[in-house]
Order: structure tokens, then sequence, then C-alpha cells
């Protein structure tokens, strides 16, 4: 069996928890999988709005 890399674990939760501001227990009670899956889905959010074309006010008129 293989262990999943313990620093790994806290960056997926430190950055699920800036997100959803999820406590511990919540974050620890994530199956891995699932985890996995709200980082991925972040990053998505992130990426999507890194890449938006910014709304100026001179777009506007």
């Amino acid at each position: 069996m293989k262990v999943y890399p313990r620093a790994r674990l806290y960056e997926e939760m430190a950055f699920i928890a800036f997100y959803f501001h999820w406590g511990r227990d919540e974050l620890m009670h994530l199956e891995h999988s699932e985890r996995r899956r709200w980082c991925k889905e972040l990053s998505e959010i992130n990426r999507r709005m890194d890449t938006a074309p910014e709304i100026t006010l001179d777009a506007l008129n």
C-alpha cells in the first residue's frame, strides 16, 4: 500500500479551506478522491478567471 505524502495532503486541505472556509474535521472526513475532485474544480475555476477578458468601464460604452 502506498502512503499519500503528508505535505501534499496539507497542501490540498489548505487549498480547499481557503476557498470554502471548511475546518480541519470537515476536510479530514473527505475521501481522497473527493478531496482531489474539489481541488480540480477549484483550480479550473481559477484558470477560467485568469483567462477571462477584463471588463472595464470603456468596454461597456
